[in-house]
């Protein structure tokens, strides 16, 4: 069995990161016997609150299942086969919702992107807490709409899972292989279109 302790995954950067972003990645081996406290859950999801938004608008909502309970089953029964072969043994999973019209009807066009936004502090908090997360689009949206009756406001972009690494001997071979294959990125020169 593969050493998890040791199974760090740290970007090698062109300038120097914080280290909850570098060290920041998203793996599919979770340990099935792991929960996660309710105050860590609870701290990434205040981290997501705290997100800056367009005209403070926070158009941003989350369904949170954790393991072993109704809302977990309905949100992995929504998941694509890929998804679903390994996400049952996140401690959690939460999908992301962003709400693109206010209570009027009038539309909030920001509101993916603050979704986005809230998110992506959401993963950095529960990485400085000790735990992983993994976000997926591969999942039945109308699925999710019927499960938990979101209005047409209410638009599920997202799931993530949070959890606890696992060794990625636990994974089938190809996800194996994928897990533990260098991390990459794009250089900087391709990614920004225009800097003076």
């Amino acid at each position: 069995m593969t050493d998890t302790t040791a199974h760090t995954r740290t970007a090698t950067t062109d300038a120097p990161l914080l280290d909850v972003l570098a060290e920041r990645w998203s793996p599919r081996s979770f340990d099935a016997d792991a929960t996660i406290g309710a105050h860590a859950l609870d701290a990434a999801l205040e981290a997501a609150r705290w997100a800056p938004s367009a005209s403070n608008s926070q158009p941003w909502r989350f369904i949170v299942g954790r393991r072993g309970t109704r809302t977990f089953d309905q949100i992995h029964a929504a998941l694509a086969d890929g998804n679903r072969v390994w996400a049952d043994k996140a401690a959690a999973l939460v999908v992301n919702v962003a709400e693109t019209a206010d209570l009027d009807g009038t539309p909030r066009p920001w509101g993916h992107y603050d979704l986005g936004q809230s998110v992506a502090y959401l993963a950095a908090q529960a990485h400085h807490d000790g735990l992983h997360t993994h976000q997926m689009g591969g999942f039945d949206r109308d699925a999710v709409r019927r499960a938990f009756g979101l209005d047409e406001r209410f638009e599920p972009v997202s799931i993530i899972a949070i959890g606890v690494l696992a060794s990625p001997d636990a994974l089938p071979e190809r996800l194996r292989e994928r897990e533990v294959a260098p991390r990459r990125r794009m250089p900087l020169d391709e990614i920004v279109l225009h800097r003076d």
